[in-house]
């Protein structure tokens, strides 16, 4: 095994309870020679934050969000916050993004700096010559409630007789929203009379378990990137 660790960037917008299963996973079996070395918000208000700075080590964070950012930037536009949020990630070199709730739509000018198809302007130290893989996690299973409201949408059709199960995904991102290909996909019925917050967290139990096996899963795919 190496002796470097693989680096993960974690990026989120919510209590970060998927980035504490991550945490909890560091240097086990599920997850051996990990480190996460940055967590990066787009709310301020994230208590993931708060889990990464109480983490032991204390874990680096970042606070970016779109709306200030265009107000500080006059001109700049979305995909410029996209570039802006992949230069802080780059920063961190890691082997690895995990969009852990993150609750932004990123553009193609944040996932051709991680691959590498473009360079970051004057700072050539950041840009990348190897691809980093993003992976998302997604509560619903492939092709079936792309996008936000996933869990509402799911139990609102499983009410109307429409559907039996839904489930939750690990998948690769790529521009089309929660399009890319699924590394890990768990079905999760449903049950008659079951209220949606017990379905909910019956869901989010499972991604708390597919979001670790995830990462391992591209980590060992990948060589870690050399200091």
């Amino acid at each position: 095994m190496s002796s470097t660790k693989r680096r993960i960037a974690v990026l989120l917008s919510g209590s970060g309870t998927n980035l504490q299963a991550l945490i909890d996973s560091l240097n086990t079996p599920a997850l051996p020679n990990a480190e996460i070395n940055l967590v990066l918000s787009n709310r301020k208000a994230a208590y993931g934050l708060t889990r990464a700075a109480q983490a032991y080590p204390p874990i680096p964070t970042a606070y970016l969000a779109l709306q200030p950012y265009l107000k500080n930037n006059p001109g700049k536009t979305r995909e410029d916050y996209d570039a802006e949020v992949a230069k802080q990630v780059l920063r961190a070199k890691p082997d690895i993004v995990v969009l852990a709730g993150w609750m932004h739509i990123l553009s193609e000018s944040f996932l051709e700096l991680l691959d590498g198809r473009r360079s970051v302007e004057g700072e050539l130290d950041l840009s990348t010559t190897k691809p980093i893989p993003v992976i998302n996690l997604h509560p619903a299973l492939p092709g079936q409630f792309d996008g936000a409201s996933a869990i509402e949408r799911a139990y609102e059709a499983f009410k109307k007789g429409e559907i039996k199960y839904s489930g939750v995904m690990v998948h690769r991102v790529v521009k089309d929203v929660d399009r890319g290909e699924p590394l890990i996909v768990r079905e999760v019925p449903f049950i008659d009379d079951e209220p949606i917050d017990g379905y909910e967290k019956r869901l989010h139990n499972v991604e708390h378990e597919i979001i670790v096996q995830a990462t391992k899963k591209v980590l060992d795919e990948a060589e870690p990137l050399q200091s």
